[in-house]
């Protein structure tokens, strides 16, 4: 940056302004003779979904991107395999908000239609009890409330006035917690930010979430059911603040998807749009070093080698980027010491036959919640009764299993990576796993079971570089946990910006998705 006569006043002035309402540089330029030289090479560490968003954003923006990524392919956890004529979606495995990727085909000037294609489920899930009750979520409300009363006794009306509360609480709080930097006093200056205040007495913050679903559904089935919403970003319904109920909204309110090709197919849409928009990827290329000079981001150092960066993102586990990327720069203890997010145990099970009575997403529960929830996040364990969950998605694409046959996604939430006994862990869960699954669907399952991966919390470090295997970085467990995630930038490292499930807003697909979007709104526009 250069500044005509001297004026150093008017250019920290300007320069503060910019960086506090993140106003392109363009629309500084010409004025006072003030001229900017803006960043021109953007260097990204990491291609997981929200590094390949960010990478299509910032080529939007006008700069030269470059990914990195220590694997041989891009996703990250969004990734697949093919084993003995099965295909299996390694990773997540629901699609909420769409709009999402397709913002990201229209921001290009693409008709997202043309490149990537999903469809609307039905049911949403199916969830089953030990005592035989099957409740089947409906993706057309009115039936949902029907099979609900009828299977819980619990009225369509209370049903109704909690998914309108979960509407309210989203679209209370989505502006700010979802889609702007909770670390930018510009967030705060808004309307939007005020009205949410004004709010927050409704929120339930400083309940947990089981404490508010209690109070509408009592000890019921639906109280469990709705209590289950915690999992999706890995924490502990009886501890988690009750805001976290606005998360049935995005399944029972605004529906569940599938990607015509499978989950993959999300991965390789945006690593395709990513690659027409100029994005270059290095694969196999592990970052080692993030080079700092003056409190401003220098370089980058892959397989021995520097690369200079203007910008530098990275969609790396926040922890070890720390520890292993920035050794030499003050590590952030506070994130370090919280509370980890639970991590998986995952079954990639070829089942030799079809069963009619499951669907894509299936739920078998604990037949005690808490108990569950105590040895993942208390006695960091496998609970000897954990709840189940199967992902079949061979249910819509028929080729992902051979004919007559299903690939089953079999997954228990775990503790993160203390130094468990793993393989015995692991064993004993595989046990239970096939007692409960055969005990409620009255057959012997390891019959059936003719091929197997195992995915589980050290396996998903290793893979993927999540600091002690957690899926989301951080736990939701404390109250304020929003506010206390890594924000998606540091003041201590000019043009150093985060992404990804480890920060600001948190983990899975949407979160992820919008993480990118943040740091992309974070950082001007590229001049020519």
């Amino acid at each position: 940056m250069q500044v005509s006569n001297d004026s150093n006043h008017v250019f920290f002035f300007l320069n503060f302004y910019n960086c506090q309402n993140q106003i392109p540089f363009s629309s500084l330029q010409g004025k006072n003779n003030i001229y900017f030289y803006p960043m021109q090479k953007v260097a990204i560490i990491g291609a997981g979904i929200s590094g390949l968003a960010a990478s299509v954003r910032m080529a939007v923006k006008g700069y030269e991107v470059t990914v990195y990524e220590a694997n041989s392919y891009p996703g990250g956890k969004l990734s697949e395999f093919q084993i003995n004529g099965f295909r299996f979606d390694a990773g997540p495995s629901l699609f909420t908000l769409p709009e999402l990727v397709d913002e990201l085909f229209t921001i290009t000037g693409k008709n997202p239609a043309d490149f990537f294609t999903y469809q609307k489920i039905n049911p949403l899930c199916i969830y089953f009890f030990e005592d035989g009750t099957r409740i089947r979520a409906h993706a057309d409300q009115e039936d949902f409330l029907k099979e609900v009363e009828s299977k819980t006794h619990i009225k369509k009306e209370t049903v109704k006035a909690y998914l309108r509360k979960s509407k309210f609480i989203y679209e209370a709080t989505a502006h700010l917690f979802l889609e702007r930097s909770l670390h930018k006093i510009s967030s705060y200056l808004r309307l939007e930010t005020l009205w949410s205040i004004l709010k927050l007495p409704f929120l339930h913050i400083f309940e947990t979430m089981d404490t508010v679903n209690y109070s509408y559904f009592g000890n019921s089935k639906l109280h469990q059911l709705f209590n289950r919403f915690a999992t999706y970003n890995g924490s502990d319904p009886y501890r988690a603040s009750g805001i976290l109920n606005l998360i049935p909204h995005l399944e029972f309110n605004k529906g569940a998807y599938f990607p015509e090709k499978g989950m993959h197919q999300i991965t390789q849409s945006i690593y395709q749009l990513a690659l027409d928009s100029g994005v270059k990827f290095e694969f196999n290329s592990k970052v080692q070093k993030i080079e700092v000079e003056n409190g401003n981001v220098k370089s980058i150092v892959v397989n021995n080698s520097g690369k200079q960066a203007d910008v530098v993102i990275c969609n790396m586990d926040v922890v070890p980027a720390y520890r292993l990327l920035l050794p030499d720069q003050e590590q952030p203890k506070h994130l370090i010491k919280q509370e980890r997010s639970s991590s998986a145990l995952i079954f990639y099970w070829g089942i030799s036959r079809e069963f009619s009575e499951l669907g894509l997403h299936n739920i078998f529960f604990s037949g005690d919640y808490k108990k569950e929830f105590q040895a993942i996040f208390s006695d960091k364990t496998i609970y000897v009764d954990p709840t189940v969950y199967v992902n079949i998605t061979s249910k819509y694409k028929k080729e992902d299993a051979p004919i007559g046959m299903e690939n089953w996604f079999v997954m228990i939430n775990v503790p993160s990576n203390d130094g468990q006994d793993w393989p015995l862990l692991i064993h004993q869960a595989r046990i239970h796993i096939l007692q409960k699954l055969s005990r409620i669907l009255k057959v012997d399952l390891s019959s059936f079971v003719i091929t197997e991966e195992i995915l589980d919390p050290l396996s998903i470090e290793t893979k993927t570089q999540s600091y002690k295997g957690s899926l989301y970085g951080t736990s939701s467990n404390n109250k304020m946990a929003a506010f206390f995630r890594h924000p998606n930038f540091t003041s201590k490292i000019k043009n150093l910006y985060f992404c990804g499930g480890s920060v600001h807003p948190g983990g899975g697909i949407p979160l992820a998705l919008s993480s990118a979007r943040i740091v992309a709104d974070l950082i001007p526009i590229a001049q020519k």
